[in-house]
């Protein structure tokens, strides 16, 4: 009974704003506001909702997820070229490991497609195995550039007062790498050349004060890993979990046959 549509009007955008405060416990230095949600829906953007219609008030649908994104311009080798950055993706707790954050993520990549938009980028926590799980391994994006503490002091208590460091998600919305994922093809053999760990319970170390600074560590050393496997041309290919539920990134070189992520994405992009 999950609607995945595109957010209307003023009251489904004031949901978005606070299912942000929910989700990432903001205080007000950091809350988007409805007005940026509403830019966002004139100007190229995108804000989709998951409306469940059997969950709050009787006979209203009730918004249990979203997923908002802004229009830019990147400079690539082929001139500039139009995509969407990805902001926010939020699942309402009691909704959550039933797939709705990937079902969000498909329909923002079928709206893209459908007006020509064949990339999309986004950060992420790389200490977050959940989102990292789901955006190597479940959507196919791939990473190359480590952004050290890319938002700078953040009130959300998931960063647990850690420098807000970011992995940058690229996402070619039509490359034989996403569409084998969709069509739940075998992937392409990958020449995996490095491991990066990530602990289980990294998000309870987070949490705590007393653990806080284990964490911290974890964050300092993956860091320079990172920084060091992408300064050798290397790029995040694969995420897995190994049988203690730690964390595991995967990279390699990029070829030709996962994605042209190298030529600044210029080919014509099939619209669905």
């Amino acid at each position: 009974m999950i609607e995945i549509r595109l957010c209307d009007g003023f009251d489904e955008l004031e949901a978005c704003v606070q299912l942000q405060i929910e989700t990432w416990g903001y205080d007000e230095s950091d809350i988007i506001p409805r007005k940026t949600f509403l830019l966002a829906t004139k100007i190229g953007g995108q804000v989709i909702g998951a409306f469940d219609s059997e969950f709050g008030a009787k006979s209203a649908q009730t918004l249990v997820g979203f997923a908002m994104s802004l229009p830019g311009i990147k400079r690539t080798q082929n001139g500039p070229q139009p995509y969407l950055h990805s902001h926010m993706l939020a699942v309402r707790v009691s909704h959550r490991n039933r797939g709705l954050g990937a079902q969000l993520k498909w329909e923002q990549r079928r709206e893209a497609l459908s007006r020509g938009i064949c990339h999309m980028e986004w950060t992420f926590d790389p200490l977050q195995i959940t989102n990292a799980f789901l955006n190597i391994h479940r959507l196919g994006a791939i990473s190359r550039d480590y952004r050290v503490d890319f938002y700078g002091v953040s009130s959300s208590r998931l960063q647990g007062g850690l420098p807000t460091d970011r992995l940058l998600a690229e996402w070619e919305l039509d490359s034989p790498r996403v569409e084998a994922i969709l069509a739940r093809r075998p992937a392409a053999v990958q020449n995996i050349q490095d491991r990066i760990l990530v602990p289980a319970p990294i998000d309870r170390w987070k949490a705590s004060e007393e653990s806080r600074q284990q964490a911290l560590a974890v964050q300092l050393e993956n860091r320079q890993k990172f920084q060091a496997a992408f300064s050798r041309g290397l790029a995040v290919l694969g995420f897995s979990r190994d049988a203690e539920g730690n964390g595991v990134f995967e990279l390699g070189p990029l070829t030709q046959a996962e994605s042209s992520y190298g030529s600044g994405f210029s080919k014509e992009c099939k619209t669905l």
